[in-house]
């Protein structure tokens, strides 16, 4: 990726910038947060975003690192995982958490809400075989509700089992007390969630807006009307979005190596 270093104006940029819809400032602050991630590498692993602090206590964590790996999530139909990832796909899965234009049609709208959409079912649907099994959605309500120790494992598996009942009677209407219900299709997927502005919701701002502003920063401290030097400021990231934390996480975790105090 060294032609990434060079002026935004290189066919590289422009081939990434058509591919995801990063601007040639994005794809940038997007490389330089990637070679921080990867130690100044080519490739980004799985222990390089298992070492982040922050990211150990999410319940989710292995979903969330197993997404990047995913080449489901790639945009070239692939199946299976990959053991590293380059920069150019650490771009495309981030793209998914880029906001609709402003002037999109509603087609280039429903196109990209399927797009995220796709990629949580991904992330539930571990064994790629286009359903998520009572076991796949047990295991994740389990995480979610049994990490923080209020619930134990047994109550969370029961809220787990009540809530995929639930979800067959909203995907499959009424059911004969003989049938089973396979698990959630990609279709059923969609129904669930169709009320929920997905599109609008999953992203981080920073990446559709002016990021000149965080640019060339400074920062300095007033203490008891003394004002001190400044200080300039290379890491920073707005807040707000339902994946801020995660993404704040992947973006700044690179100051906690270069200062220790």
């Amino acid at each position: 990726m060294g032609a990434l270093q060079s002026l935004p104006d290189e066919p590289e940029y422009r081939d990434l910038s058509e591919k995801t819809g990063f601007s040639f400032e994005q794809i940038g602050i997007l490389h330089k947060r990637f070679k921080q991630l990867s130690h100044n590498e080519d490739t980004l692993r799985r222990d390089d975003l298992n070492t982040i602090p922050d990211l150990s206590c999410n319940p989710i964590r292995t979903q969330i690192i197993e997404a990047f790996f995913d080449k489901r999530n790639f945009h070239q139909n692939g199946e299976g995982t990959v053991q590293e990832i380059s920069f150019e796909e650490f771009l495309v899965v981030m793209s998914h958490f880029r906001p609709p234009a402003l002037d999109m049609t509603e087609e280039q709208r429903e196109i990209i809400r399927r797009e995220k959409l796709r990629f949580l079912f991904n992330m539930h649907d571990t064994d790629n075989d286009g359903t998520i099994t009572l076991e796949e959605y047990r295991h994740v309500v389990e995480e979610l509700l049994s990490r923080s120790g209020a619930l134990g494992k047994e109550t969370a598996k029961g809220i787990a089992d009540a809530a995929m009942l639930e979800v067959a009677s909203i995907s499959m209407g009424h059911m004969e007390p003989d049938e089973f219900y396979e698990g959630i299709t990609f279709e059923h997927f969609l129904k669930i969630l169709k009320d929920i502005e997905i599109e609008t919701r999953m992203n981080i701002r920073f990446l559709n807006m002016d990021t000149t502003n965080l640019c060339n920063r400074t920062q300095s401290v007033r203490v008891n009307g003394c004002l001190s030097g400044e200080l300039s400021s290379s890491t920073g990231s707005p807040q707000g979005s339902v994946f801020s934390s995660l993404l704040y996480t992947l973006y700044t975790d690179g100051c906690r190596s270069q200062y220790e105090n």
